[in-house]
């Protein structure tokens, strides 16, 4: 299956493509033949500039204001499952997040083919192919797509680097707008952005995440004041976020959210491989764990054995003291 044209599905949010979009147009790039994106927002026109910045030469564009106050994910897949049937796209790239994935599921039905998920990479020597992380993160395979096109992969955010291409602004292709009965039976109502006083987990270029081994939730204050001191962002693991510690929206990992910062600081976190996933990517990792035997120091640079409750005191301290 040679790929002559790719799709990358464009979320927009707050009127710019999310970041992940840009990692796929940027792996899409190398896959060669064209890249165009797909983008159902009242503000999709505005994001031409920046997606043919990162390699998309067209960009099939629904702009219906419907598609601000309904849930997306039905009528998404409907446009792009239309859309694809008249165009054949040989693949269709699509980040894995909350309305990545919805939309994913919904136009493998549509379409009847195949989607594989939690993408690590592609490739499209002979055949596309998707590297994918299976068994909690313990086993990566590489499945082939045989048969029926368009090709449907989900790929986990940070997968890849974002580059620009010094493209053009993408060509405008208005996509014709014919919303189904039922999406339109449930509206949104109200929209809340979570507060937070730093940068996003996702983006932000030292991340700080705790564990059980932080013996208490109110211990996370302690990463919150050192995150605060260094422009970093709080993260957690899966157990502390199923024990009601902390949201679901700083939990790292397999079934969280994937980040690839420059330090990526983990205290009282032993380093099973679904939390690994979400953050083995990081440029420098330092763990702070009492067990010595932990297997987060098999994957850190820097390993403190101790007690963070400790040690992270003292680290606060010195670093008021330098500034």
């Amino acid at each position: 299956m040679a790929v002559a044209t790719t799709w990358v599905f464009a979320e927009i949010v707050d009127g710019k493509p999310v970041a992940a979009v840009l990692e796929l147009l940027t792996k899409a790039r190398s896959l060669g033949g064209t890249v165009e994106a797909v983008a159902l927002s009242s503000q999709a026109e505005e994001t031409a500039a920046v997606l043919g910045e990162y390699g998309a030469t067209t960009l099939h564009a629904g702009t219906d204001a419907a598609y601000g106050e309904l849930l997306p994910g039905g009528p998404t897949a409907d446009a792009i499952a239309a859309l694809a049937a008249d165009q054949k796209p040989d693949l269709i790239l699509i980040a894995s997040t909350y309305l990545g994935r919805d939309v994913a599921g919904r136009l493998a039905a549509k379409l009847d083919v195949p989607v594989i998920a939690n993408g690590l990479d592609v490739s499209a020597d002979g055949e596309v192919s998707v590297q994918s992380s299976i068994f909690g993160a313990t086993q990566d395979v590489t499945t082939a797509f045989e048969g029926k096109k368009p090709a449907l992969a989900l790929i986990r955010p940070k997968s890849f680097a974002a580059e620009s291409g010094g493209g053009s602004p993408a060509t405008v292709t208005p996509i014709a707008t014919d919303i189904a009965e039922q999406h339109r039976a449930v509206k949104v109502v109200e929209r809340r952005e979570e507060a937070a006083s730093g940068p996003k987990l996702e983006e932000a270029p030292v991340v700080i995440s705790g564990g059980r081994g932080l013996g208490d939730p109110k211990n996370f204050e302690l990463l919150e004041q050192l995150a605060a001191l260094i422009g970093g962002a709080v993260g957690a693991s899966r157990a502390v976020v199923d024990a009601g510690w902390v949201p679901y929206s700083m939990q790292v990992g397999q079934t969280g959210k994937t980040v690839k910062p420059t330090v990526y600081i983990a205290v009282g976190i032993s380093g099973a491989m679904q939390h690994t996933v979400g953050m083995k990517s990081a440029k420098t990792i330092i763990a702070i764990n009492r067990d010595g035997d932990a297997p987060i120091f098999k994957l850190a640079d820097l390993g403190v054995v101790g007690d963070a409750l400790k040690i992270l005191p003292q680290v606060i301290e010195e670093i008021k003291a330098r500034k």
